[in-house]
C-alpha cells in the first residue's frame, strides 16, 4: 500500500507538472496575439528560452533556497518514494517558470533578448526562492510570527501572491526602467493605439492558461490524499466570474473578456481551498473589474506602456486574491477558516514589496551595465527581424 500510494502521489503530482508546463504554451500565444506582427517571433522564442534558463537556475541555486534540498545526494535519495521529489522540483519549477513569462508579456516588443534571459536567471534563482520559502517553506519564521501575532499564518495555496503578484510587481519594475514604446504616446501623452495582431491567438492562449489553470490549483495539493473538489470548483466559478465582469466592465471587448478569465483564476489561487463557492464568484467578479478598471488607467492615465497588462492583471489581481482569502475564507462565513486578514495583508505586502525591489535591483543593473532595450531604430524594424533574423510571415507571402 505504501509503493502504490507514493506512486500515485508521483503521478499526480506529475499530471500536475505537465498540466502547467503547457499553461506556458498560453502564455506565449497570449503575447502572439496582443503584440504587433513584427514582435511574434520574439514572443514564441522569448517563453522556450526563459523556460529553459529557468530550470537550470532553478535545479542550481533556487529550490536548494525556497527548500533546503539539494539533488546531488547520490541515486537512492533521488529515488525514493518513486521519485517524488523529483516531480514536486518538476511541479514546482513550472511555477517558477511562470515569473520570466508573466514577465515577458509586460515588456515585449522593445526589450533586448540576452539581458532578459540573465534577468529571468536571477530571478528564479534568487529573487522568487525568497519569497516561496518564506510562505511555503516557512523560512525565517515569519510564517510562525504572524501565526503568534494574528492567529493564522500567511495563506497561499496556490500563489496568488507567491507567483502571480511576483510575476507581476517584477514586471511593473522592468517596464518602469524600460519606458513606453516609441510612437505608444503622442506629443501631448495621449494614447496611440498599438491592437492585437491576433485575436484568434490571443483567444487560443487565453483558453490554453486557463484549462492549464486547474492543474496549476488542483494539483497544489501535491498528493493524492488532499486532492479536493473545492478547489475546482472554486477555480470554476472565479473563472467564470471574471469572464462576466470583464464583459460588462470593458464593454464586450474581446481583449478583456479573454483576459477575464485569467484576471479570476489569477485572484482564486490564494484561497482556492477554503472559500465557498459564491465566495470564490464574487472574488472573480471583482478581480475582473479590477483589471478592466486598472489596465485603462495604467494605459490612458499613468501612461505604463504594459502591452499585455500583467501589472494589473497578475500583480494587482493577485494582491486582491491575497487579501480576497482573509476575507471570504473567514470561518465566520461559513466556511474552513483558518486565515487572518491582518496575515493576509501582510504576506501581500512583503510580496510586493521584495517583488519591486527585486525588480528594480536586476533591472536597474542590467540597464546600467549592459542596457536592456533595443535601439530605436531595432524596435522600429521589430524584435523578430532585430535580433532573431526571421519574420512571422512567410517570405513567399503565403
Amino acid at each position: 500500500m505504501e509503493f502504490l500510494k507514493s506512486g500515485s502521489d508521483v503521478l499526480f503530482v506529475l499530471l500536475g507538472a505537465i498540466m502547467v508546463l503547457a499553461m506556458h504554451a498560453g502564455f506565449a500565444f497570449l503575447e502572439v496575439g496582443t503584440v504587433r506582427r513584427k514582435n511574434q517571433v520574439n514572443a514564441l522564442v522569448k517563453i522556450i528560452c526563459d523556460f529553459s534558463i529557468s530550470t537550470i537556475a532553478y535545479f542550481f541555486i533556487g529550490y536548494s533556497i525556497a527548500y533546503g534540498m539539494d539533488f546531488f545526494q547520490g541515486a537512492s535519495a533521488l529515488t525514493e518514494k518513486n521519485g517524488y521529489e523529483l516531480v514536486k522540483f518538476f511541479f514546482l519549477l513550472t511555477f517558477a517558470a511562470a515569473i520570466p513569462a508573466i514577465i515577458s508579456g509586460g515588456i515585449a516588443e522593445r526589450a533586448r533578448f540576452n539581458p532578459q534571459l540573465i534577468a529571468s536567471f536571477l530571478i528564479v534563482a534568487l529573487v522568487y526562492p525568497l519569497f516561496e520559502g518564506i510562505t511555503w517553506n516557512g523560512l525565517f519564521g515569519l510564517q510562525d510570527w504572524l501565526e503568534a501575532q494574528f492567529g493564522a499564518p500567511f495563506h497561499d495555496f496556490a500563489g496568488s501572491v507567491v507567483v502571480h503578484v511576483m510575476g507581476g510587481w517584477l514586471a511593473l519594475a522592468a517596464v518602469l526602467l524600460l519606458g513606453a514604446r516609441h510612437g505608444r504616446y503622442g506629443k501631448n501623452g495621449e494614447m496611440v493605439a498599438h491592437p492585437p495582431s491576433s485575436m484568434p491567438f490571443l483567444a487560443l492562449g487565453a483558453w490554453i492558461l486557463t484549462v492549464g489553470w486547474f492543474g496549476f490549483n488542483v494539483m497544489s495539493a501535491q498528493s493524492i490524499d488532499a486532492v479536493s473538489g473545492l478547489v475546482a470548483v472554486n477555480s470554476l466559478m472565479a473563472m467564470i466570474g471574471g469572464v462576466l465582469a470583464a464583459l460588462v466592465v470593458g464593454k464586450n471587448d474581446p481583449g478583456f473578456v479573454h483576459n477575464g478569465p485569467l484576471a479570476g483564476l489569477v485572484a482564486i489561487c490564494a484561497g482556492s481551498d477554503i472559500m465557498h463557492p459564491i465566495g470564490a464568484l464574487f472574488t472573480g467578479l471583482i478581480a475582473g473589474a479590477l483589471f478592466v478598471w486598472t489596465f485603462t488607467l495604467a494605459q490612458n492615465k499613468w501612461r505604463i506602456d504594459d502591452v499585455l497588462g500583467v501589472w494589473p492583471l497578475h500583480g494587482l489581481c493577485g494582491a486582491w486574491g491575497g487579501i480576497a482569502a482573509g476575507i471570504f475564507g473567514l470561518e465566520a462565513l461559513g466556511v474552513l477558516g483558518g486565515v487572518s486578514p491582518l496575515s493576509q495583508l501582510a504576506g501581500t505586502a512583503l510580496g510586493i514589496v521584495i517583488a519591486l525591489v527585486g525588480g528594480l535591483l536586476v533591472y536597474g543593473g542590467l540597464k546600467a551595465v549592459v542596457g536592456i532595450r533595443l535601439t530605436q531604430e531595432e524596435e522600429y524594424a521589430g524584435a523578430d527581424l532585430s535580433i532573431h533574423k526571421i519574420s512571422s510571415e512567410s517570405p513567399y507571402g503565403e
